[in-house]
């Protein structure tokens, strides 16, 4: 929701997950530029005329496919060498088909095998409002183009389609709202200007701000299978992608041979209430984690209290300091209180095992390592205009805010840590003043029917970790009570979307497409935990 994100997101770099801006809603893939296997343009079989998928215009109803150039990606990516390309062009209404087109980026990655199997995988990014072709070193990485070609789209309104509605002016405001203390009224009404901002700016430019939501994105994709003359293909979602994946589903299951969903966000239950039981899943693995590791155990007995006791102690009394961060001359101002390191401890589960030293550091009167990867993240250029906020505002304030109150958020707070004071319960982790921003995005709640669970006996794999503070894995089990045939596996010690770090869910994610019915997990035994740092105190 990643989950990928006004300040809330996350995001990696090469095939781990960094810690990010937390204020921004899920998460921001960074990949790295490693090179996998790939064939020409011509290579692999293609749709049912035998063709290479991609490379044939064609018209379907309102939406047209035309092959042309590889979407821009905001570097460059050697997994989409030799990738064939085009755009999708769509009604930005299908309730006015009429009206405006748009269009989204196309890339489709060349299977590594010489005999490809014909039904490829499309990859539905994280966020809302991460672009799916920036995440195709990521997929490639990972093997999923071993045996099937990728397919990648960018999401509407991201950063390859066309418009783009990224607003910088959120990103940049989240990186300068590290000097600010976290839940103050003063930062709320910057954070809400930033937003305001982004909207006017999003509507100066002809977008129709409704039209941005999970409901439209998901006839996208219905589209796109169409428009490339695929009679069926596979869906692999991660974070906020797996909620758009079930939602595909439920909408549009025609064509799906299989889904698999990692890091789950039921379109039932999303929103700011989840992000607390999430959050306290997480942190539970990974003190557990610790407790277990007698090392661990021995040089920091009680860490639960003691991150329990920090997040008491800065909110009531916040600590300032000043940290050198990367990219930037000038040192950068930091306030940490009891909301940013609940934030930050949201993202640092991706990096584990140096949680329990910054935790003890901290009590000890050291905040340098917290605090430069609070500041560090925000203010990386991976942070920076590569969010759809007008996608993500869609996606909140259509799907999510309109079906549960602020006193929902609070309650979950108060259930999942009851001794954290009110302040920070009130601010869900990676959604802060969610309810606020929606009030200035002004945009109509979706039909009620959004929230509907997805009921389907399509083969699924519902992939979570043990360590996703984002994601709960509980939620993995939840949506799959209504998929008959889900194959559901938690990764233990692994932090959010398990494909991007994890070896096993790689694994098993492969044997999921050759076999919907019957991958292999066995390799879940053999996942260790991460050697926790113990080192001395500085």
């Amino acid at each position: 929701m990643g989950p990928t994100e006004a300040p809330r997101r996350r995001r990696r770099t090469g095939r781990r997950l960094r810690a990010v801006p937390a204020g921004l809603a899920t998460g921001i893939l960074v990949t790295g530029l490693v090179a996998a296997p790939a064939h020409g343009a011509g290579a692999g079989p293609g749709p049912s005329s035998g063709t290479a998928i991609g490379t044939t215009p064609r018209t379907v109803g309102d939406a047209r496919y035309e092959p042309g150039p590889c979407p821009k990606t905001p570097e460059p990516i050697a997994a989409l060498k030799g990738a064939r390309c085009g755009t999708l062009t769509v009604p930005e209404n299908r309730a006015a088909p009429g009206g405006r087109k748009i269009s989204l980026g196309v890339a489709v990655v060349p299977a590594v095998s010489q005999r490809p199997k014909p039904d490829p995988v499309v990859w539905l990014a994280g966020g809302p409002g991460d672009d799916a072709v920036g995440e195709a070193q990521l997929a490639v990485d990972g093997g999923i183009n071993r045996d099937r070609d990728l397919i990648l789209m960018s999401q509407r309104g991201t950063y390859s389609a066309d418009p783009v509605l990224t607003c910088p002016n959120i990103d940049e405001f989240a990186a300068r709202s590290v000097g600010l203390v976290y839940d103050a009224p003063s930062t709320e009404r910057l954070h809400v200007d930033a937003t305001r901002t982004c909207r006017e700016r999003s509507v100066a430019h002809g977008a129709e701000l409704s039209a941005y939501d999970s409901t439209e994105s998901a006839t996208d994709y219905a589209d796109l299978r169409l428009a490339l003359g695929l009679p069926q293909w596979n869906v692999f979602g991660i974070s906020y992608g797996t909620d758009l994946a079930l939602i595909y589903l439920r909408d549009h299951p025609e064509g799906i041979r299989s889904v698999g969903i990692d890091g789950v966000l039921p379109p039932s239950t999303a929103g700011s209430a989840l992000t607390w039981s999430s959050a306290r899943q997480g942190f539970d693995g990974l003190f557990r984690a610790c407790a277990q590791q007698p090392a661990c155990a021995r040089r920091y007995p009680d860490l639960p209290a003691t991150f329990d006791h920090l997040v008491r102690k800065l909110e009531a009394e916040p600590v300032t300091t000043t940290v050198k961060v990367p990219g930037r001359a000038q040192p950068v101002k930091v306030v940490l209180d009891g909301g940013a390191l609940v934030n930050w401890m949201t993202s640092a589960t991706h990096v584990a095992a140096g949680v329990p030293l910054s935790l003890d550091e901290l009590a000890h009167g050291n905040p340098r390592r917290i605090a430069e990867q609070w500041a560090g993240a925000k203010f990386s250029p991976q942070a920076i205009g590569r969010i759809a906020h007008g996608l993500a505002f869609g996606v909140f304030c259509r799907e999510w805010v309109p079906f549960e109150t602020e006193a929902d958020t609070l309650r979950a707070g108060r259930a999942a840590f009851p001794t954290f004071p009110r302040s920070v319960q009130a601010q869900a982790p990676q959604l802060t003043f969610l309810h606020a921003d929606c009030d200035a995005w002004k945009v109509p709640a979706a039909p009620r029917s959004v929230r509907d669970v997805t009921r389907s006996d399509v083969p699924t794999l519902v992939l979570s970790g043990g360590f996703d503070s984002q994601t709960g894995a509980r939620s993995g089990e939840v949506a799959a009570r209504t998929l008959s045939r889900a194959t559901v596996v938690t990764i233990p010690y692994v932090a959010h979307v398990t494909y991007a770090s994890s070896p096993c869910a790689q694994e098993i994610t492969l044997s999921f497409l050759d076999a919907p019915t019957a991958p292999k997990t066995g390799c879940v035994s053999s996942v260790r935990p991460p050697a926790f740092d113990t080192g001395p105190r500085t």
